[in-house]
């Protein structure tokens, strides 16, 4: 059509692409749009610099120990998995003096769980069980095997609350299916490498989503608090036009769009994991720069000084010591979790080795699997060079238990550094609140009463804690007493400020107390 008059007369023609489409729609705005287009760019995230780092580089490190977030289909999968783990007793059977062969015993076990969960599968949907498991072994099946134990890993990685038992016996049944032995007699192998966004991406050739800039804006996590609903709902629309230019410029016969946006979630799942895991111990060493000076000791209540034997302390330490102490411990666990989920990865490949046994052993905490675990202690001793270079000054045992008595294998390890968000969490969060109680009078006058006003109470609370929970009691003895989650948080109902962590919302540690 030829346009003769008007403004329509200048228009010119340009060719269609998928490309034009996505930038065009990029361009559209809502007419119920809150905000204008210049808040937007001045509010959202900072423009990201190519130059201070490849990107592309340090988000395919990410991506190849990032577990790929489970679908519709692999949830149903979980389900069967944990309902057959919760009836389960394996750990019982196979971790006692029992005179029967424990090769023979546990391929029992393993067979029996795999019974369990043919007859959950054929239950919930028989017509798949047919297809599945009609006139088949249980090798024939090996590959539905694996997978349904794969899910079961990958989504604990992904949420270390969940499967707090289930997850210890699936591990223990699955190092000891490795067992030569044990794999001979059982005929298949139950173990397949756990699924990462980079393996997924690079099976579909799709590793150019990692390299562009804009990945940092479709992973980032929209963060609520200090913002307005605006600028809150202008970076959710930021985010969600990030990933969908992606998601139509990668996808191709090999890789969906879905995918792509699956892929792009799961990354913004471990940036979720690293604030509710990783920033409380930011927060920390923000209170304790914030409140509390080495070179300058305040009156008695308020000095971190310990003594061993007074209270329950292993460690005898001044003020300045101490205040060095916690921040080396604050800054190391932060380096931990930082990389959790590659240290996540590494301890399932030592539990899951065919040539790094265990043996059972009295630990003084019970009877535990004592195995080796070269690939996650490598990786410790590297975050812990760094950790002392960036400090400077270390102060207590350097030692990385292992594999000894005191973390017994890399299960332990896991474990023992999932216990710090539990620990901190309420606690930072009671301090974070500690503010809103005196937009309420009889809020502000018991803080006052009681303490002296907010800053008190929350110095009080910290003083407290970084005596309590870095004094070494975690340790059997002075040797052992390191930097290790040592934290103690049992009695708090005992303690005056209590009545302020229940006005907060505390409602209790899931990782133990300090004393």
């Amino acid at each position: 059509m030829i346009h003769r008059t008007g403004k329509r007369a200048k228009h010119t023609t340009k060719p269609y692409t998928a490309e034009n489409k996505t930038v065009d729609k990029m361009e559209e705005e809502d007419d119920d749009t809150l905000v204008d287009k210049e808040e937007v760019n001045v509010k959202s995230t900072p423009a990201i610099k190519k130059n201070d780092f490849d990107i592309g580089k340090w988000m395919e490190n990410r991506a190849k120990y990032i577990p790929l977030r489970l679908h519709i289909e692999e949830r149903k999968m979980l389900r069967l998995l944990e309902s057959a783990l919760n009836v389960s007793e394996y750990t019982d059977h196979i971790d006692n003096e029992s005179h029967t062969s424990k090769a023979k015993r546990i391929v029992s076990q393993i067979k029996e769980l795999c019974a369990v969960l043919t007859g959950l599968v054929l239950a919930c949907d028989y017509k798949r069980g047919q297809e599945l498991f009609a006139e088949r072994t249980f090798d024939e099946n090996e590959q539905f095997f694996q997978r349904i134990f794969e899910i079961g890993r990958r989504h604990k990685i992904m949420n270390p609350e969940k499967m707090r038992s289930a997850y210890g016996k699936l591990m223990y049944m699955l190092s000891d299916s490795m067992i030569p032995e044990v794999q001979e007699m059982l005929g298949f192998s139950c173990v397949a490498p756990i699924l990462t966004v980079y393996e997924f991406l690079k099976e579909r050739r799709g590793l150019g989503v990692l390299r562009e800039d804009i990945i940092i804006l479709a992973t980032r996590e929209i963060i609520p608090e200090g913002k307005s609903r605006s600028q809150i709902q202008a970076e959710i629309r930021r985010k969600e036009k990030s990933i969908e230019q992606l998601s139509r410029k990668y996808q191709s016969k090999y890789l969906s769009a879905d995918e792509i946006r699956h892929c792009l979630y799961s990354i913004g799942d471990n940036n979720a994991y690293l604030r509710e895991n990783r920033d409380p111990c930011e927060k920390m060493i923000h209170y304790l720069d914030e409140y509390f000076n080495p070179k300058e000791e305040s009156e008695d209540e308020y000095s971190l000084s310990i003594a061993a034997g007074a209270q329950g302390h292993r460690l005898s330490h001044d003020h300045e010591t101490q205040y060095i102490y916690v921040n080396q411990t604050l800054k190391l666990w932060r380096e931990i979790l930082n990389e959790m989920f590659m240290l996540w990865t590494l301890a399932d490949q030592d539990m899951l080795s065919t040539s790094n046994p265990y043996r059972l052993s009295q630990t003084g905490q019970g009877l535990h699997r004592i195995q080796p675990c070269p690939a996650v202690s490598r990786e410790m001793h590297r975050t812990l060079f760094k950790a002392q270079k960036k400090a400077g000054t270390w102060i207590g045992s350097s030692v990385i238990h292992l594999g000894d008595k005191n973390v017994p294998n890399a299960l332990i390890f896991i474990d023992k550094y999932n216990q710090v968000s539990r620990i901190l969490g309420p606690i930072c969060l009671t301090l974070d609140k500690m503010d809103e109680l005196t937009n309420h009078e009889g809020g502000k006058k018991f803080l006052e009463r009681k303490f002296g006003g907010v800053d008190e109470c929350r110095k009080a609370i910290l003083a407290d804690f970084f005596r309590g929970a870095f004094d070494g009691s975690g340790a059997d003895n002075f040797y052992d007493a390191g930097s290790c989650i040592d934290g103690r948080c049992s009695q708090i109902e005992k303690k005056p400020y209590f009545p302020v962590f229940l006005l907060t919302g505390f409602f209790g540690f899931d990782g133990g107390g300090w004393s």
